[in-house]
Parts: C-alpha cells; sequence; structure tokens
C-alpha cells in the first residue's frame, strides 16, 4: 500500500466522520447514513490494502511455501468445481 492511497483513505474517513457529523447537526438521517457508510468503506479499503501488503510480504519471506500453499488451494478448487 502506498503513502498516497493510505493518505486517501484516512481522507475519505475523515470526510464521513464530517459528513456524518452534518447529518447529525441538520437532522438529516440521509447525509448521517451515508457518512457512517463512507467512514465504513475507507475502513475496508484500509483493511484490504493491508491485507494485500501482508500476503505480499510473506510471499516475498517464503516463496515456496506460498507456492506450496498455493498448489494446494489450486487443487482443492479443482476437485470441488470439478465435479460437475
Amino acid at each position: 500500500m502506498s503513502l498516497l492511497d493510505k493518505a486517501n483513505d484516512k481522507a475519505e474517513e475523515a470526510l464521513g466522520k464530517g459528513q456524518e457529523q452534518f447529518g447529525k447537526a441538520a437532522e438529516s438521517p440521509e447525509h448521517e447514513f451515508k457518512g457512517k457508510v463512507r467512514q465504513g468503506a475507507a475502513k475496508a479499503s484500509y483493511a484490504v490494502d493491508d491485507a494485500i501488503d501482508c500476503v505480499k510480504t510473506k510471499t516475498q519471506d517464503a516463496p515456496f511455501v506460498s507456492l506450496a500453499i498455493a498448489a494446494g488451494v489450486g487443487f482443492l478448487a479443482a476437485k470441488i468445481f470439478g465435479r460437475r
């Protein structure tokens, strides 16, 4: 995850918080809800980017283990989805 992605996610989260507060002040449940959704989306994006970085790090640290796991997952997927 680049620094720009982190900053973008944090900015979206802050904008969502501001929108939620505006909705509360204006007694607008629509704006309040949209603000909460925007915050949740920013947090989810941050979590997904963090998980991707974790997987990248683990695969760089142990490429053979990662290859074995990927092969195992591929084998299981072929067994599950190949039985039509």
